[in-house]
């Protein structure tokens, strides 16, 4: 399950093989976080509490459970997650931003946009869009295709039959982490939920006008906050991600917009590469020891 397990992940800024090259200027960065890769579970479903105890200190009671794991927090957590993997098709837009910190230690702040249409089990495309970059995914069941709109780069490589399968097969062989995937791996790893060392329900919230419960959770590396939609759709509407490994405290942040009842026809996921488009090889990664495929 890819849920929060690693930094190094894909993030809607990070530099792809037909995106324009970008500056190396940050030595630690928000960017390399997305709420993909929080190692949680939700026993049963892609960026908290914070590092300062005062930030909770909202009532004396948040104070004192500091340290401990609220069930009905895990609770919500898994009703959303079995909540997610029962819708059959939506779209959901994200507002990401990204801190990166530069070799100062100054923090600078970037922002893109998500946009993520599905209907399982096998037809996806997200859009991802920022100040320097316009990218492009499609899977139709049969192809998946990387598109880079700026510099008019695309690659299509033969894709297994699920959304699933391709999620696995774009990490492993190709190293793609796309956006949001933890639409649809939510609560597959019933072992994630033990690495949550603090789960507080923080209480009501609002988000876009949109009711919500606000969570926090603290695991290894981490703080987090997710807020969850109160009433019959559990959906998540906003994830915030905050590293504690590094002094400066870089976050990701995502506020979700929904619409379970998108309009498409199958051509929306089928690329259509226009004339000028080029095409280019999908190298997989290799291990740089043996040269092998990872």
């Amino acid at each position: 399950m890819k849920l929060f397990r690693r930094f190094e992940i894909y993030s809607a800024n990070q530099p792809s093989v037909i995106d324009q090259p970008s500056l190396g200027t940050a030595w630690s960065s928000a960017r390399n976080m997305t709420w993909l890769a929080l190692p949680i579970a939700i026993a049963g479903f892609l960026t908290f509490t914070f590092p300062e105890r005062q930030i909770f200190a909202q009532t004396t009671q948040a104070a004192e459970i500091k340290d401990s794991v609220d069930p009905e927090a895990i609770k919500a957590l898994d009703s959303m997650g079995t909540y997610l993997r029962s819708l059959k098709s939506f779209q959901v837009k994200a507002d990401v931003t990204n801190d990166d910190v530069l070799d100062d230690g100054e923090i600078v702040q970037y922002t893109s946009k998500v946009d993520l249409l599905t209907a399982k089990p096998n037809r996806l495309r997200v859009e991802v869009t920022s100040d320097d970059k316009h990218r492009l995914f499609f899977y139709d069941g049969k192809n998946f295709t990387v598109w880079g709109k700026l510099v008019n780069y695309y690659a299509t490589v033969p894709a297994p039959p699920t959304i699933d399968k391709l999620i696995d097969d774009a990490d492993k062989k190709f190293g793609i982490e796309l956006p949001l995937v933890d639409l649809f791996k939510w609560g597959t790893d019933p072992e994630a939920i033990k690495r949550i060392k603090s789960a507080i329900d923080i209480g009501p919230s609002s988000i876009d006008g949109v009711t919500c419960e606000q969570y926090a959770f603290r695991q290894e590396g981490i703080d987090w906050q997710i807020w969850i939609q109160l009433g019959q759709f559990p959906l998540p509407r906003k994830f915030v991600i905050r590293s504690l490994s590094d002094e400066a405290r870089p976050q990701h942040s995502d506020t979700l917009t929904w619409n379970l009842a998108p309009s498409f026809d199958d051509n929306a996921f089928v690329f259509d590469p226009p004339p000028d488009a080029k095409r280019i090889v999908l190298a997989e990664e290799k291990d740089n020891n043996t040269g092998k495929d990872k």
